[in-house]
């Protein structure tokens, strides 16, 4: 009878520390949870710091180096000269002389659910960070010297690689269509820009470019 008893208590001691475990792993997920939903909507709405990828924007910004991100969801701001952010990458073709008659770069649709995992969670969705040179309704040329001009006055721009703006695409005479900006990157000879896509839907910038966070040698606007 006693070892009957014992082995009951045993079995309940055992129970007890199985339901503890079991707690304590449900208690972490929920934490889980709850700390990637604030990720999700902090990197959504409010910003974010990012890793740049691309060799698009040498030498402003090199590979390696951490940004800061600013989410236009919240702080949206109008768009000027220079800045530079980041956007939703468009379609690329494989025959580079594809050109849209409207001058603007295509994009998937996305519709339901798998347009809250593309938007939001961001499965699958790649980011481009480029400058901006034109606004809606300015004429943007790159000539066959190198030199880019808006609205007849050629730009001085000292930020670039090389001084050279090549013509690698089929956008390189075109009119800023409304609710559109020309971008491109300041690595003109390795970018794949608004020169080759067209130009970009504001609707479809998804940052702006604050400060280089790292390195700390180097922390500051770019």
């Amino acid at each position: 009878m006693e070892q009957e008893i014992e082995n009951k208590e045993e079995i309940k001691r055992k129970d007890n520390k199985l339901g503890k475990i079991l707690k304590e792993i449900a208690e972490w997920i929920i934490c889980f949870i709850i700390a990637y939903i604030l990720y999700l909507l902090l990197n959504y709405f409010v910003g974010t710091i990012s890793g740049v990828k691309q060799v698009s924007m040498l030498p402003t910004a090199k590979e390696g180096e951490r940004i800061l991100i600013q989410r236009p969801t919240i702080f949206k701001k109008e768009l000027n000269y220079g800045d530079i952010i980041t956007f939703e990458a468009p379609i690329e073709y494989d025959n580079v002389n594809t050109k849209n008659e409207d001058n603007i770069a295509d994009y998937h649709e996305y519709k339901g659910l798998s347009s809250f995992i593309y938007n939001f969670v961001g499965i699958g969705k790649v980011s481009y960070i480029k400058r901006v040179i034109g606004l809606p309704g300015d004429h943007i040329v790159v000539d066959n010297e190198g030199d880019v001009y808006r609205n007849n006055l050629k730009l001085e721009e000292n930020y670039i690689r090389d001084g050279f703006t090549s013509q690698n695409g089929p956008y390189v005479d075109v009119i800023v269509p409304d609710g559109t900006i020309f971008v491109m990157g300041d690595n003109r000879l390795q970018s794949k820009d608004s020169r080759y896509f067209g130009c970009i839907p504001i609707s479809k910038v998804n940052g702006y470019v604050i400060i280089r966070i790292w390195p700390f040698n180097k922390i500051g606007k770019l």
